[in-house]
């Protein structure tokens, strides 16, 4: 193999390492909390990485539809992972939560749960999606 056909091949092998989970656990989900909060069987709570999901509760949400939205959206995550099994990258802690890279029958999770409508993208550092429309309680 030529030195320039040698060198792509390693770089495209580091591109599919780099993108694989790390350390990949595995659980089976056992309760839905909302759109990007679940716990594991094991008693893990996992907050999804990189999206936010609406408020299902008044105290944490801004606005009354966001309750709404909130409530809709647990129902579509319930439908995707309750009792099902999932592969997880953990990757930080928030509130008493690991947060984590999840894959559900090998997709992202929060692509999926994104593509649904239950949830948007959230970057780090960016502020917190608007599920208001800029309207308050």
């Amino acid at each position: 193999m030529g030195g320039g056909r040698c060198a792509a091949v390693l770089a495209a092998a580091a591109l599919l390492v780099a993108a694989a989970p790390a350390d990949p656990q595995r659980g089976r989900v056992a309760w839905v909390t909302d759109g990007d909060t679940f716990r594991l069987q094991s008693g893990e709570r996992i907050r999804i990485a990189g999206i936010d999901a609406p408020e299902t509760q008044a105290r944490n949400a801004r606005c009354r539809a966001e309750i709404a939205l909130g409530k809709a959206a647990k129902r579509k995550a319930i439908a995707m992972l309750k009792g099902r099994d999932v592969r997880f990258e953990r990757v930080g802690r928030s509130y008493d939560r690991t947060v984590a890279r999840v894959w559900l029958d090998g997709r992202d999770l929060a692509g999926a749960l994104v593509a649904a409508g239950a949830a948007r993208w959230w970057p780090r550092g960016k502020p917190r999606p608007d599920w208001c429309g800029g309207a308050r309680r």
